[in-house]
């Protein structure tokens, strides 16, 4: 592939990644209320299209990654292979979360048939666990660092705009700040954390539609491996 097919791609990846996301985080949510395990029996299909959605996040997230590696690589190595494998980590997280909510659907129907309360109990074990890996562990150990390893290596690369990467590593390092407080007992999709992680969230898709548009930007020879004064250097400017 060109470099300007690889980033037409990446771009496109990025926007079907981010609407996968959205979509599948709300219907997912429509179900998780007070009244969830009734709800969620009500509505299998909801839940059955969320997690197809969350599961298509995944395989894009981890797609971006490996199409954008060949040409990341060429200017810092290190950056590209740190990318790729957060990104991988990132997938695994969604596939858990997936694979939560499918558990969830499957107490939801036997607690409507049963009326037991062990079902229940078991299915707020797994809502937790899948909010805390969703909202916290996945916003502070893994998106957020693969933010910074992608906007640092578009930087220190001259891939695009050094605006758009410096935006990206400011919204990455609030959106680490939003899971740092959700960790601490912040309210998952408050206001907030939502405020927070918007930053993050819009440079992205100005991240994808730049590359669709225009491309990596031309460089005349690959820059030299990088070390932390050289990114310093390249963000001061």
């Amino acid at each position: 592939m060109t470099d300007r097919a690889t980033a037409g791609l990446a771009g496109a990846l990025f926007l079907v990644g981010t609407l996968a996301g959205l979509v599948g985080l709300s219907l997912q949510e429509s179900v998780a209320g007070d009244d969830w395990l009734r709800t969620a029996a009500a509505h299998p299909d909801r839940l059955a299209t969320g997690v197809l959605l969350e599961l298509a996040l995944g395989v894009a997230v981890v797609g971006i990654a490996v199409v954008l590696y060949p040409v990341l690589r060429r200017r810092t190595e290190r950056l590209a292979v740190g990318y790729l494998v957060a990104r991988t980590l990132e997938g695994a997280v969604y596939v858990g979360g997936a694979s939560a909510v499918l558990t969830l659907t499957t107490v939801s129907e036997e607690h409507a048939a049963t009326g037991s309360e062990a079902f229940a109990a078991i299915g707020e074990s797994l809502l937790a666990g899948r909010d805390w890996s969703g909202h916290a562990v996945l916003d502070v150990a893994v998106f957020p660092v693969g933010a910074v390893l992608l906007n640092a290596a578009l930087l220190v690369g001259r891939l695009v705009p050094r605006w758009l990467a410096i935006w990206g590593l400011a919204g990455a390092a609030a959106y680490l700040l939003s899971g740092v407080l959700v960790t601490y007992g912040l309210e998952p999709l408050s206001t907030p954390q939502i405020v927070l992680e918007a930053p993050l969230g819009l440079q992205e898709i100005g991240l994808a539609l730049w590359l669709i548009v225009k491309g990596f930007t031309p460089v005349a020879a690959p820059v030299a491996e990088p070390a932390t004064d050289s990114l310093m250097e390249e963000m001061e400017r």
